[in-house]
């Protein structure tokens, strides 16, 4: 993958997440959406920072028509992660996306650990068990948020860049590595929410609209505090998400259904010689 190949990239996985959407809705989830101008430039900035960072597990494939294939992943402490995985129709069936994948799978020799939120797509999947991983079926909360259970949260601060060092000891308590670099990004690119006392720390990079984009604590009692401030935080419009929740983060689910939002399967958080990180919302953009 090279620089010149980001735009295309974004508009590749944004039609095929667009038509796995429309192919696998379900009543009451939201209506599949292409990207937005905004998020499609939130795309391209964190695809080029991957570029820069990780350019051994970056890949495309492409005929004369243009890309068949997408497969962008990172290295951070030992843990290797998908960051974005998707085939053209054209590709389906050519190889294309398998190739891409196990170009990237190789950036993950030396890796201890691995991570990927996945899609609900069944060739995904059976490609990411062929690869090792174990598949840990995941929900999606969604809707609209009831105000009048939101609970007053205390000791909350709003984060900076000054904060990547404790960001980066939660990260290596709950799923065994810093995400280093890549929180310069996300600093710049969305709502830091931190809390940091001695009955417990923990942060949240708050979605746009809402909802928690990634999040990371030392207890849940901390973590639930800081979901809940991510949900206070939706604006008007169809509600905030938490995607990539398994079982385990049971303590997501109960704030998520307390404060009215519907609950939904939705793929995978497929995980390679670790178990499912706690508690902690990974990103499906760097996991």
């Amino acid at each position: 993958m090279r620089a010149h190949d980001v735009e295309d990239a974004e508009r590749l996985t944004d039609e095929a997440f667009y038509q796995l959407d429309a192919r696998t809705a379900t009543a009451g989830f939201p209506r599949p959406q292409r990207r937005p101008p905004e998020r499609a430039q939130l795309w391209r900035e964190r695809a080029l920072h991957l570029l820069e960072h990780d350019g051994p597990g970056c890949w495309v494939a492409e005929d004369d028509a243009g890309l068949l294939g997408v497969s962008v992943s990172l290295r951070r402490e030992g843990l290797w992660g998908l960051s974005s995985y998707a085939v053209h129709p054209r590709g389906q069936g050519a190889g294309a996306g398998r190739a891409v994948l196990e170009a990237s799978l190789k950036y993950s020799e030396g890796c201890l650990r691995g991570l990927i939120c996945s899609s609900s797509d069944p060739r995904a999947a059976r490609r990411y068990r062929l690869a090792g991983f174990t598949l840990h079926p995941a929900m999606t909360l969604w809707g609209r948020v009831d105000r009048s259970a939101l609970p007053v949260v205390e000791h909350l601060r709003e984060g900076t860049a000054a904060d990547i060092d404790l960001l980066d000891s939660l990260d290596r308590l709950t799923r065994g590595a810093a995400h280093g670099v890549d929180h310069e990004v996300l600093v710049r690119q969305l709502r830091l929410v931190v809390v940091d006392r001695a009955k417990g720390s923990g942060y949240c990079y708050v979605g746009r609209g809402g909802g928690a984009y990634l999040l990371a604590a030392s207890n849940r009692r901390t973590a639930q505090m800081l979901l809940w401030e991510a949900l206070a935080s939706a604006e008007q419009g169809p509600g905030p998400r938490v995607d990539h929740l398994t079982g385990e983060q049971e303590w997501a689910v109960d704030v998520g259904l307390a404060a009215g939002l519907q609950l939904h399967n939705n793929g995978y958080v497929a995980l390679r010689h670790m178990k499912p990180p706690m508690p902690y919302l990974p990103s499906g953009h760097f996991l």
